[in-house]
């Protein structure tokens, strides 16, 4: 009768432990490749694509109106997303939920935002320095680009995967997305949210931290 009262208070507790990491919230974030991604979100030309993928270079324009390269963004977690100054509907909700962001890790530098002009034929640098100000952007912490459409609708597509429709990048192409991308230090993608609901943006704001950690093993 005792050892049977042992064996079942073991399996118990081996019960009890598989549970706890079963359920237990993930510390590690997971690493997306094309292959892995809604369909949608994922270029005719990188479909079925397997193996790491990372953010390509890019050669962009600043609220600054310098040169902003994916090598000024150093070895920073990026979060990226695509507006419009001129948006009155989703652009206005992300751009709030990113100084959320801004504001939760205003002291660490290994955090950089980047919100891409999806009409950058409109948003100049003087129009993009007087939104970085109307949004209180921290210059250190929170880029805002322009530059050649094309590279922009490219980055947005087979980059970022951030857009569920197809297109050239040409004056009748136009993206509209609310996704917010995680991208770590290695240029791989690490997380999707949706820019405009505060409680997906707390996830991503969790999931920052918990690539901070990652990064500081």
């Amino acid at each position: 009768m005792r050892t049977r009262i042992i064996v079942f208070l073991a399996l118990f507790a081996a019960l009890v432990i598989s549970a706890y990491f079963i359920l237990k919230p993930a510390d590690t974030l997971p690493i997306y490749h094309p292959s892995q991604l809604d369909p949608r979100l994922v270029d005719p030309s990188l479909k079925g694509v397997t193996g790491e993928h990372h953010i390509k270079d890019f050669n962009l324009i600043d609220q600054f109106g310098g040169r902003f390269t994916l090598a000024d963004a150093g070895e920073r977690i990026i979060v990226a997303d695509f507006f419009f100054t001129t948006c009155a509907t989703i652009c206005p909700k992300m751009t709030v939920q990113l100084e959320r962001v801004q504001a939760a890790y205003r002291n660490e530098p290994r955090l950089l935002l980047l919100s891409h002009s999806v009409t950058p034929e409109m948003d100049s640098v003087p129009v993009l320095a007087a939104y970085a100000a109307k949004h209180n952007a921290d210059p250190e912490r929170w880029r805002f680009l322009t530059g050649e459409r094309a590279q922009i609708y490219d980055l947005a597509r087979k980059s970022y995967f951030a857009v569920l429709d197809e297109g050239d990048g040409g004056p009748d192409d136009f993206v509209h997305t609310e996704n917010f991308v995680l991208v770590d230090p290695q240029r791989r993608l690490r997380g999707f949210y949706d820019g405009t609901s505060p409680a997906d943006v707390d996830r991503l704001i969790g999931d920052i931290a918990k690539l901070l950690k990652e990064n500081d093993q």
